[in-house]
């Protein structure tokens, strides 16, 4: 028995190993890739156990691997993504929120009440000074710090 016949006769333990480390490729990068190519060591295994010489086997599987990731993952990952949650959090969040002022703003200092029920030590974005009572509206956040304007003002550069 020469090499390639014994190469030839064992290609499907080739196909299992190789599928088995995509798999677990896959399992650690999550980004598909792998998984596509896993199903394309799939396509060569089958092509094997239908008897195609391994030449063949390993052209399909090429083939195989390289369609679907041009075609099924870009879909899979729009998929994927298209259930993430595409609301602001954080400061993102915070930006524009309307609210009232409790202590009058200035520059250097003051407090105001968020929409959303948080109480934020507060600077004015300009050189008005916000009396309680003023609805404002969140320009920036400085750290601990919310930036605000009259509500319905433009933002400072």
């Amino acid at each position: 028995m020469d090499v390639l016949s014994t190469i030839d006769t064992f290609a499907w333990i080739f196909w299992l190993l190789l599928i088995l480390v995509f798999l677990v490729i896959e399992m650690l990068t999550v980004e598909l890739t792998f998984l596509m190519l896993a199903l394309g060591g799939i396509v060569g295994l089958v092509a094997d156990l239908g008897g195609a010489p391994l030449w063949l086997q390993v052209i399909i599987a090429a083939t195989a691997a390289i369609a679907l990731v041009v075609f099924l993952r870009p879909r899979m990952l729009q998929r994927l993504q298209r259930s993430a949650d595409t609301r602001p959090s954080n400061v993102e969040a915070l930006l524009g929120l309307e609210g009232e002022v409790l202590m009058t703003v200035s520059r250097v200092a003051g407090q105001v009440k968020l929409a959303n029920g948080d109480v934020w030590t507060a600077r004015s974005d300009g050189d008005t000074r916000l009396h309680p009572g003023a609805h404002i509206e969140v320009a920036r956040i400085d750290g601990a710090t919310a930036v605000v304007r009259a509500r319905g003002q433009e933002t400072t550069p």
